[in-house]
């Protein structure tokens, strides 16, 4: 006689599971949000947040946790949520509305022909995205006057920041990136990034978790040569290879050191003298860079 063992385990186990891991994701996409705003002062007493909603993934987590931060941050602020309905074919106007005013919060929906704009000036096989960001950003600050906003949202995240930087460096010779916090092209408004703490992969969890309505871009989102999406792609291969490779390049943004770079506006290195002081930071010229050491590989025996 033979036995055979059957696990049999209870569908609630993984149920409990998938409800652990969804609470800690919101608990660190608060926290992420949160400490962005502290650190970057975004947020103020009396402050109205136009969030800019797109309808993907990012613009809608957006507002989904500047809600929840804001049921239960220390100041009053107002938000409202902005679409610009940029007549794209196809495009489901329906979609936002109904999601915004089953969400109640405050809305406006600005409907502008930009998609008739782009097609007509930029060729055919060209990439539109440049034009169609220059117009619906000053379409969006005029909005922000009409409504009174004191701060722009948008839905860029810590990946969006660290593409930007590669893109600058590659190609426009520059190291630069997208600021958590910005004055406007027109120096009249307050540009905020909430999400700059937050990877693009837990937004796609809670994308996932929240089932946002998600309206796809066809008219920048379907070019697929995009020097951006390229990037993103190295930048995502570096990771699989190199785990925690991406955190340490965007701390690296924020801990830059001039004294170390070539750019004469950021170092005086024509004023630099000897001191005979002696600084613990400063350069050791014939010293080995030191590097952590890479963690020790670990063997599972499956």
């Amino acid at each position: 006689m033979s036995a055979v063992w059957i696990d049999e385990t209870p569908s609630s186990n993984n149920a409990l599971k998938i409800e652990r891991e969804t609470h800690k994701l919101e608990k660190r996409l608060c926290r992420e949000v949160g400490r962005a705003i502290v650190d970057y002062n975004m947020i103020e007493e009396g402050d109205k947040v136009m969030v800019c909603v797109s309808g993907g993934k990012d613009s809608y987590a957006l507002l989904d946790i500047l809600l929840k931060l804001r049921a239960r941050a220390p100041i009053h602020f107002d938000i409202v949520a902005v679409n610009l309905d940029q007549k794209q074919p196809g495009f489901p106007e329906e979609v936002l509305p109904a999601y915004l005013k089953a969400l109640g919060v405050p809305f406006h929906i600005e409907e502008q022909d930009t998609y008739s704009i782009v097609k007509r000036v930029i060729p055919e096989g060209k990439t539109t995205c440049g034009l169609c960001s220059r117009l619906r950003r000053g379409i969006l600050y005029r909005v922000a006057d009409e409504l009174g906003a004191t701060k722009v949202a948008l839905g860029h995240h810590r990946d969006d920041m660290l593409q930007t930087f590669f893109l600058n460096m590659f190609f426009a010779a520059k190291l630069k990136s997208m600021p958590p916090k910005l004055v406007s092209d027109d120096g009249k408004h307050i540009v905020i990034r909430p999400l700059a703490y937050v990877a693009e992969k837990d937004l796609v969890r809670w994308a996932q978790h929240r089932e946002f309505p998600i309206i796809p871009c066809t008219l920048c989102g379907s070019q697929e040569n995009l020097q951006r999406k390229q990037v993103g792609e190295m930048l995502r291969e570096w990771e699989r290879k190199f785990p925690g490779r991406i955190e340490n390049m965007f701390s690296a943004m924020q801990s830059i050191v001039p004294s170390h770079l070539l750019d004469t506006r950021a170092f005086d290195f024509k004023g630099l003298k000897a001191t005979g002081v002696a600084d613990a930071e400063g350069d050791k010229a014939f010293d080995p860079p030191e590097f952590p050491a890479p963690s020790p590989l670990r063997i599972v025996q499956l």
